[in-house]
């Protein structure tokens, strides 16, 4: 699998799957009738934060992640991402891939830490994968998300020092 900063280009492949997580309303806070030209404009950052593509052998798109300052100002030094990978390419490594990845870019970008600012907490294998990682959580907003189907559930706050 190779990692690499998405382009215009990459969009089509990415929206599917972006739309698919989002409209499903279970681990993004985004509306879950999110128009396209809304969610290219919310994913594919410019700098100082970057997005980039996990691509399988055939160039398949697998999934994406953006990375970017978490806070302004005296707190700029936190850097914060968020990851999909398209259902069809889960539980094949890319979003430990993509978390690595992130990692090593806020190190490489000077940041001193990684902020998740909302991870569902009925979102396990995502909670799993970012402990897996270093990160803890920090709190958890108690009926900070409201899932479809299981109502009102935590939001967790995850961290990690770089």
């Amino acid at each position: 699998m190779l990692i690499r900063e998405a382009n215009a280009a990459d969009w089509p492949a990415i929206w599917p799957f972006f739309h698919e997580i989002v409209a499903a309303g279970e681990t993004y806070s985004y509306p879950r009738d999110l128009g396209e030209a809304v969610a290219r404009e919310l994913w594919l950052l410019r700098p100082p934060g970057r997005t980039v593509v996990a691509v399988g052998d055939a160039g398949t798109v697998l999934g994406s992640a953006k990375m970017n300052p978490n806070h302004l100002g005296g707190a700029s030094h936190i850097a914060g991402a968020s990851f999909m990978v398209d259902p069809r390419h889960g539980g094949r490594g890319v979003g430990r891939a993509l978390g690595e990845y992130a990692l090593a870019w806020a190190r490489a970008e000077g940041y001193r830490a990684m902020q998740f600012n909302g991870v569902v907490e009925t979102n396990t294998a995502a909670v799993a994968l970012w402990e897996s990682l270093g990160f803890q959580i920090m709190t958890t907003l108690p009926e900070g998300f409201r899932h479809p189907t299981r109502g009102y559930v935590g939001l967790h706050i995850m961290y990690r020092l770089l």
